[in-house]
């Protein structure tokens, strides 16, 4: 029997992914162990292998294919000696994706073929209902209807056998589509799941076409990752009440012995960005408060101190984590930093080392970027928003002098982090950024 090969779930708030390149085709002997596919997740590429031995009977899914849900079969694994039954389901993009399947029991032989298999629930994608419990629509239909918060059991599709296809969903979002007999709308067995905060009708592009006078423009597909940034930046700034504090730094004496450790070894290069990660460990072992993040149950006091540093990337930006910086010096920092960046740039970040963390840090000042406020990343109860260090006039013992200043926001979670928590922080990090040998001890 035909073994199915199941789009895994590689994190925790996967439910879908981009098949970005097969590396066996149909045909192909198959080992476990194997590297299968690469697949596209929201915030990295990442290989999956085969934990069967087989032949590769069908490839169900192409590469390229986009929005490809957990769970839904892609290839078919066949047997020593196995041929594949004429009544195997097709090939191509069109067809239409399996409602997730119920979890089978580890010892079952003809189900999961790819790893790393996930602790985490898998997605369930919405169940059809209509009247025999199946509503007709193309992949592309589904996808256009649920990022653009349309109701497919309303709708009457055009194409074959009554199939919603793209055309319908168009003539939806302009209001012309013929719509389902009441009776057949009244026999979905549940509604829709809510669109996406990022999809709601408010911002479909024919109404933000309609507001904008109907420039000419272009269209710029939208990633994985940039739909899950969408969503969760969309959710923290609704949920998580935010308060800035903003603090400057004078940072000539940082710079200065900057400058003297890295002319004193090739095996380094340490940043001022360095600087900021250690100061921001060491402040937070100060005040453990201002390391925290909320739950519904209690605020969570972290015992150890992991540091996610934004990487901008080319379709959105990712987070790696210096897992137990107050641990590190600046050397082990500089190191770290570069390789995680570097990783993150092509997409060969492992899942632990972007996802979790205790609190963030996002530096814009390499960009000219004097001073902003980040929105938090949850569920972290604060993130150091970091401009660049610029010549100002200060005044120092009562007469004008100039120095090079650093603006810093912080942003903090009120319901981890009050105000008086969140001034000690940045009164104990412009400190030790002020006074730099004191992060050399």
């Amino acid at each position: 029997m035909p073994i199915e090969v199941l789009m895994p779930a590689l994190s925790p708030t996967m439910t879908e992914g981009n098949l970005a390149k097969w590396l066996k085709h149909e045909g192909d002997e198959v080992h476990s162990g194997d590297v299968l596919a690469e697949i596209e997740t929201d915030k990295a590429t990442m290989e999956v292998e085969a934990v069967d031995d087989g032949r590769v009977g069908r490839i169900l899914v192409p590469e390229g294919t986009q929005g490809v849900k957990v769970n839904q079969p892609i290839a078919l694994l066949l047997g020593a000696g196995e041929e594949l039954a004429s009544s195997a389901p097709p090939t191509g993009p069109e067809r239409t994706p399996a409602v997730a399947p119920t979890p089978v029991p580890p010892e079952e032989p003809h189900r999961a073929t790819m790893v790393p298999p996930s602790s985490a629930p898998q997605s369930r994608g919405p169940a059809d209902g209509a009247g025999n419990g199946r509503i007709f629509a193309s992949p592309l239909a589904r996808r256009m209807a649920q990022q653009a918060g349309v109701d497919l059991a309303v709708l009457t599709g055009s194409g074959p056998q009554g199939r919603i296809v793209k055309a319908d969903i168009e003539k939806a979002l302009s209001g012309t589509a013929i719509a389902r007999a009441p009776a057949a709308a009244a026999a979905q067995a549940a509604p829709p799941p809510m669109p996406p905060a990022s999809a709601t009708p408010a911002a479909s592009k024919e109404r933000i076409l309609a507001l904008a006078g109907n420039p000419p423009y272009r269209e710029q597909p939208l990633s994985a990752m940039r739909r899950v940034i969408a969503r969760r930046l969309t959710e923290a700034k609704q949920t998580v009440p935010h308060f800035y504090l903003t603090i400057d730094c004078e940072i000539d004496e940082l710079l200065k012995i900057r400058k003297e450790l890295n002319s004193k070894s090739e095996s380094y290069k340490i940043s001022l960005n360095d600087f900021v990660i250690r100061a921001a460990a060491l402040a937070l072992c100060e005040v453990p408060a201002a390391n925290a993040s909320w739950s519904d149950d209690a605020i969570l006091l972290w015992d150890t101190v992991d540091i996610a540093v934004a990487v901008a990337l080319d379709d959105g930006l990712i987070t790696p984590i210096v897992h137990h910086a107050e641990r590190k010096g600046l050397a082990a920092i500089a190191k770290e930093t570069k390789d995680l960046a570097a990783r993150a740039r092509s997409g060969k970040l492992k899942l632990e080392e972007f996802q979790g963390g205790t609190f963030s840090i996002s530096n814009l000042g390499m960009y000219g970027v004097r001073e902003f406020a980040a929105v938090i990343n949850p569920p972290h109860g604060g993130i150091l928003a970091v401009g660049s260090g610029e010549q100002r006039p200060v005044v120092k013992d009562g007469a004008l002098a100039v120095a090079t200043v650093m603006t810093c926001t912080l942003s903090c979670d009120h319901r981890a982090v009050d105000g008086a928590v969140g001034a000690r922080f940045l009164a104990a990090f412009k400190r030790l950024v002020e006074d730099p040998l004191t992060m050399l001890l």
